[in-house]
């Protein structure tokens, strides 16, 4: 089974992406959705993140209080790099239990943060999601109710464009223009023979 990761920065349209691989029957790990499980649900990793942002990271049924965490870690980048190097290790092992249990010939990682953790977590082939900076800025306006200051400063933590297309194998183009769902089948049907060549 061959690993392939999928990536592209905030607003790119990856979860869009990821739900047409799904709908083809390729299985799917959301490394955002298993990193907000994880933070919710180990009692360890909560008590840690306690400790680097204070008690109010968790409201009082021990959910995140994703406001406050943002409003802490979008403005120091280095609480922002604390809190990652607590999260991704235990992912990356998630990730790997979630993956032995699949049967396909590939399988999909989903995370906005791939190419920090590929040194410790390698895939076989990576696939970016592109999209212009302005599309990506509105979009996440409307779907997280943000500033657009907000969205500027979360994009500021992230990697530019070019780190990102520089390590493709493939390119998702998403500009509101570009058929997807297209795009997805012909990178569907490369990766098929791919795994198949093993």
């Amino acid at each position: 089974m061959k690993h392939v990761g999928l990536t592209g920065l905030i607003g790119s349209g990856k979860s869009l992406v990821a739900h047409i691989f799904e709908y083809l029957g390729v299985p799917v790990y959301s490394s955002d959705l298993r990193a907000k499980y994880l933070m919710e649900h180990d009692p360890g990793l909560s008590h840690k993140i306690k400790l680097l942002l204070g008690s109010d990271a968790y409201d009082g049924t021990n959910k995140l209080n994703r406001k406050f965490i943002a409003s802490k870690i979008f403005s120091n980048t280095d609480l922002l790099h604390q809190l990652n190097s607590l999260v991704h290790p235990m992912v990356g092992l998630d990730y790997l239990e979630w993956a032995k249990q699949q049967n396909t010939p590939y399988v999909i990682k989903e995370s906005a943060l791939l190419l920090d953790v590929i040194h410790s977590q390698p895939v076989d082939k990576i696939i970016v999601v592109s999209a212009s900076e302005s599309i990506r800025i509105q979009r996440v306006m409307l779907r997280d109710k943000l500033s657009e200051l907000q969205v500027r400063n979360r994009i500021q933590n992230q990697r530019h464009e070019s780190e990102l297309l520089a390590q493709a194998d493939y390119v998702i183009h998403n500009d509101g223009n570009s058929f997807i769902t297209k795009q997805v089948l012909l990178i569907h049907m490369e990766l098929l023979k791919f795994a198949s060549q093993q």
